[in-house]
């Protein structure tokens, strides 16, 4: 039975896309198709959801990192101090604003920012620290914050990637709220996903969201008066009506990802694959707030079993193959192999499998059945 590591169409039933075409016939009717009431609205009631005083559209993700780094004046000469194990945006950010990068290790459980790894990275030139809420897990930002703030002796700017944290919590702190921005991706894969490319910040601080609606708007606070050269990060108004439609059901379908995610670890230890008891696979901790934007496994197996998933269309990807101190782009920052092993060990190890709302519990079974029938194939002697 194939089965799609992701299917669009699981949030756009015959009755979802009747409204979101009611929405966008709307829009076509006002005419107000970029920063639209659509707009205005989706920000209230994202404000709402994550209960953070500040919410801005804009254009998409790595769009809305560029705004918090530059509503922190963040730029030439500064350093960034940046989880090497997350997608390229985050660091791209900081090199689009002028600044460096600085690439620290993650937690080997979690795959999110470790604070021992980014207090070793402070510098006299650290301006900034960004965590990534990866997989829609929280990082732990009170502990990030004061290990790199202690070996700062200062207070250092925290941003939040909480690009694939749409509905993550934290016991502790308001996610999108602790650090002074965050910048949130609604890519049509993610949990609350656009029908096209869109994002939001948020803040705590209103001198922050103001310069970052200054920021998205080419830098004026009225039209055709600048007070910085800023850019066109506006949103688009048929995008916030397509988020419109799909918000109220983001709780709904974020437990079915919880769901699914407490599925495959029984099938997992009923196939004797968990790690835990003594099976070749690890699996995520599924924390309280845990928004399980992507299920990933871990096994020193991981190109076999990846390369035998997808010879039977069974859909499974690498969130991501190759640490950001790595990439050619950054060769001059001087990154070698051995450098952040903890990073370099996932990139070798982690597989995602499908886990969107709309896998039934017949699919989750052929995934781990093929995954079983692998490892049953498999020499023992191939197994590292």
């Amino acid at each position: 039975m194939p089965v799609p590591f992701f299917d669009i169409h699981y949030n756009l039933d015959e009755a979802a896309r009747l409204s979101i075409l009611a929405r966008w016939a709307r829009v076509l009717e006002h005419g107000g198709f970029v920063n639209g009431p659509e707009v205005r609205e989706l920000e209230a009631a994202l404000r709402a959801f994550l209960g953070v005083r500040h919410v801005l559209g804009c254009s998409n993700g790595s769009d809305a990192l560029v705004l918090c780094l530059r509503a922190l004046d963040v730029g030439p000469g500064d350093e960034v101090i940046v989880p090497a194990f997350t997608f390229f945006a985050s660091a791209g950010a900081v090199a689009r604003v002028g600044a460096t990068p600085v690439f620290a290790d993650v937690d080997p459980e979690t795959y999110c920012l470790d604070a021992r790894s980014a207090a070793a990275k402070v510098s006299a030139r650290t301006r900034a620290v960004m965590p990534v809420h990866l997989y829609g897990r929280a990082a732990e930002l009170p502990g990030i914050r004061a290990a790199v703030d202690a070996a700062a002796g200062r207070r250092v700017a925290m941003i939040e990637d909480a690009a694939q944290a749409i509905g993550t919590a934290h016991a502790d702190f308001t996610v999108g709220g602790f650090g002074e921005a965050a910048a949130w991706s609604c890519f049509p894969t993610k949990n609350l996903g656009a029908p096209g490319d869109a994002g939001f910040v948020s803040s705590e601080q209103e001198a922050i969201a103001e310069r970052m609606k200054r920021l998205r708007e080419h830098g004026g606070g009225r039209q055709y008066y600048h007070e910085e050269v800023g850019y066109n990060f506006r949103m688009d108004s048929l995008q916030a009506a397509g988020l419109l439609q799909h918000l109220p059901r983001l709780v709904e379908f974020n437990a079915a990802r919880r769901v699914g995610a407490q599925h495959y670890a029984r099938l997992f230890r009923e196939a004797g694959l968990d790690g835990e008891q003594g099976g070749p696979i690890s699996l995520p901790e599924l924390t309280p707030g845990h928004a399980v934007h992507q299920y990933v496994i871990r096994t020193r197996e991981r190109d076999a079993v990846q390369a035998y998933l997808t010879e039977r269309k069974i859909g499974c990807a690498v969130y991501y193959p190759l640490g950001l101190h790595l990439q050619p782009c950054f060769s001059s920052l001087g990154g070698t192999p051995g450098d952040l092993p903890h990073t370099e060990r996932a990139t070798a190890e982690v597989l995602a499998l499908p886990i969107h709302p709309g896998i039934t519990r017949a699919q989750r079974e052929e995934v781990v059945g093929a995954i079983a029938a692998c490892y049953a194939a498999m020499p023992t002697a191939a197994r590292r």
